[in-house]
């Protein structure tokens, strides 16, 4: 394991957490995902710190850093961008819009029509965006990190199962436990420290942790683990549907970031089991109420 990728990995989520009190594992479940080169979805209330925690992390991994604040009218040109005819040149000339960038915060995602949120779609499977017949390449890395309200608040539309496919992770911020709300009470807010954070990783840096995160190992045995959790979820009844395959790979992915992040080379059913609540975002129990995850935990003993 390279010793100055891990070193640079914990003084990030030590740098983080001076901003995001309280909220270590989270923290690290965030990181996860980017060093495994996810996408992430952030589900809570307005107020508890999801666009600053995106601000944190594209500062501390030495991100261009470009929000989109979702909403009613907003069209898929105003993500991906629009060709224009130069009549100067007789040309047309393509303007890209503000996903040409390595993170890209999709603010209020679920506060845009359907149609709007499907721009996002080859964006982020692909690494790319195709209009007018011509495709343009996204930057590398590029990540999108979504932000959503619950549900039940009003003029927000539910996100498509393709969507929802696409993110690696979900997580939810919640309230801040007393001692950290304590801090935030006592002390300037944290968020007013953001512009005297500096980047922890550079292009470069981040490329050798994302491969290093890619080699971390998963044994065979890890392997019949995890595909046993997915079986489990695509023919149980207790589900309307199951895990798909990119959701396993996805899966797999951040277990190997999360390995990663607490220091190993190698994969356990630890890993798998700590990120497993945090997945399969479209799943959909028949019975109201069940936990999901713990079921597919309690069902499928470890190898």
């Amino acid at each position: 394991m390279n010793n100055i990728v891990q070193q640079k990995i914990n003084t990030l989520i030590d740098r983080a957490s001076q901003i995001i009190l309280g909220k270590d594992r989270e923290i690290r479940l965030a990181v996860s995902t980017l060093l495994a080169n996810g996408h992430l979805l952030i589900t809570d209330k307005p107020g508890v710190g999801k666009t600053t925690l995106a601000n944190v992390l594209a500062t501390l991994f030495g991100l261009e850093f470009k929000r989109i604040q979702f909403t009613s009218d907003l069209l898929p040109a105003d993500i991906t961008g629009v060709t224009i005819f130069d009549q100067a040149n007789s040309v047309f000339t393509f303007h890209p819009g503000p996903i040409f960038t390595q993170l890209v915060l999709a603010d209020e995602i679920n506060r845009a029509t359907p149609k709007c949120q499907s721009a996002l779609l080859e964006a982020m499977e692909e690494r790319q965006v195709t209009i007018d017949r011509q495709t343009h390449l996204l930057p590398k890395p590029f990540f999108v990190i979504a932000t959503r309200n619950p549900g039940e608040q009003s003029g927000t539309f539910s996100l498509p199962e393709s969507q929802l496919d696409r993110f690696m992770l979900g997580i939810s911020l919640g309230y801040p436990d007393r001692n950290a709300e304590r801090e935030m009470l006592k002390n300037p807010d944290p968020r007013s420290r953001l512009g005297e954070l500096k980047a922890v990783f550079d292009a470069p840096m981040l490329h050798t942790a994302q491969t290093e995160t890619q080699q971390v190992t998963a044994s065979s045995g890890l392997l019949d683990y995890l595909q046993n959790l997915l079986d489990y979820s695509r023919t149980s009844s207790a589900f309307y549907s199951g895990y798909s395959p990119r959701a396993g790979m996805s899966l797999l992915a951040a277990a190997r970031g999360w390995a990663l992040v607490q220091g190993r080379d190698h994969v356990l059913p630890e890993d798998i089991q700590a990120i497993l609540p945090y997945t399969g975002h479209h799943l959909v129990a028949r019975e109201p109420g069940t936990d999901l995850s713990q079921q597919l935990l309690e069902h499928v003993a470890t190898l």
